[in-house]
């Protein structure tokens, strides 16, 4: 990594622990209280990519799996099982591991071959006005074959939610990435802008925006899709999208199923899929 990134990089993980002290320090039983519990239903950080700005219960792990088909630059490629596995680990905190995803080639130019695994941390914050809010930090090992690109590539994130009214509610995130071993892609901005409308209590909509910003060379694209709950603790989910510009994906589309098992810490579980 070059001495500039570096600086970037210590400088912006510096920030992520200050927002942990100072802002998960300025009320504990308040954060406590505006987290999820048992008694909510899932939510999940599919199927869109803006993820969530809720964390899961504290004693609760939930699995959450899905499988896409994408098409970009005369290749066909589906790949699954995209599992994420998060477990609350304390009040308002989760830890949470991205499986390695197997990429098939169909047909074209590019390969086959695993992701890497990715390791993070996630803190909900208590913030006011109606807004959720949360920051996550995270490493992706190089544990695959080169797929997301060689090397550690470690990451911080800040998803945040507000609910506007009649069943909308509006979402975004922010992220940098940082891409050791390909210094022109250091650093990368990722922001997302998503709007949600709630059609029922268990199913709602999406249409979001994501962009990839680096050195001038931005790769943008449009996500659509749905998810439907049942028995609170289990999801159903689709997303399709298509890109804006020659630098990402040309069209894609995917489904998934998540669910969640709550009291893992010395208690029952008080529910099952």
């Amino acid at each position: 990594m070059q001495n500039g990134s570096g600086l970037q990089l210590r400088l912006l993980f510096c920030c992520v622990l200050l927002l942990f002290a100072v802002v998960g320090g300025r009320s504990i039983t308040n954060a406590a209280d505006s987290c999820p519990t048992a008694a909510d239903e899932i939510a999940t950080d599919r199927p869109d990519v803006t993820n969530s700005s809720l964390v899961v219960p504290v004693g609760s792990l939930q699995a959450e799996n899905g499988v896409d088909w994408s098409a970009q630059h005369g290749s066909n490629v589906i790949d699954g099982t995209n599992s994420r596995l998060r477990l609350g680990v304390a009040h308002c905190t989760e830890f949470l591991i991205d499986v390695p995803n197997y990429f098939t080639l169909l047909n074209g130019p590019r390969s086959s071959g695993f992701s890497n695994v990715v390791v993070s941390f996630k803190r909900q914050f208590a913030v006011p006005f109606g807004f959720n809010l949360s920051a996550a930090a995270g490493m992706g090992f190089p544990s695959g074959s080169n797929i997301p690109g060689s090397g550690y590539q470690p990451y911080i994130q800040f998803p945040w939610s507000h609910r506007i009214t009649g069943g909308w509610s509006v979402e975004g995130m922010f992220t940098v990435m940082w891409f050791p071993s390909d210094s022109s892609r250091n650093p990368t901005f990722e922001p997302t802008l998503s709007v949600e409308r709630e059609l029922r209590p268990f199913a709602d909509m999406f249409i979001e925006y994501v962009g990839d910003y680096y050195h001038h060379r931005p790769a943008q694209l449009i996500d659509g899709g749905g998810a439907w709950r049942f028995g609170k603790i289990q999801q159903l989910d689709f997303h399709l999208g298509f890109g804006l510009n020659s630098s990402t994906v040309d069209h894609y589309f995917g489904i998934g199923y998540s669910f969640r098992l709550d009291g893992l810490f010395g208690g029952q579980l008080s529910n099952s899929p």
